[in-house]
């Protein structure tokens, strides 16, 4: 029986996150979800479990409510970036999740590290 685009998806996710886990113990998670019409981006600290900050298209300080393109995905890791600084984090590791780092997520990816985030 054939897997679904879903479970690829799932599995593809679990690998990648697993992976992460063993190589970056003790460091933040920047993780990332895309859907059609969004991105947004989380920075999580696993060992307690609590998000110290995020960022999303769906805000409308940054001025992209409900685009999901290039543009607006440098200018949500350019403010994940920033809010990653105010909450005193300098270090983190990117989570891409099942997406493929390509397009969207690696303009989000380029533009954190721009903004001073080291992942």
């Amino acid at each position: 029986m054939a897997n679904t685009k879903r479970q690829l998806f799932l599995k593809r996710r679990m690998r990648v996150r697993n992976k992460l886990r063993r190589t970056n113990a003790g460091r933040m998670r920047l993780s990332v979800h895309r859907s059609s019409k969004n991105i947004s981006v989380q920075l999580i600290d696993d060992v307690n479990g609590k998000t110290l900050a995020s960022a999303s298209t769906l805000e409308k300080g940054l001025g992209v409510v409900g685009k999901n393109n290039i543009e607006a995905a440098t200018k949500v890791g350019a403010e994940i970036a920033k809010r990653a600084k105010k909450a005193g984090v300098e270090e983190a590791y990117f989570d891409r999740g099942g997406f493929l780092y390509h397009g969207k997520v690696k303009a989000l990816a380029d533009a954190a590290r721009e903004g001073g985030l080291k992942i």
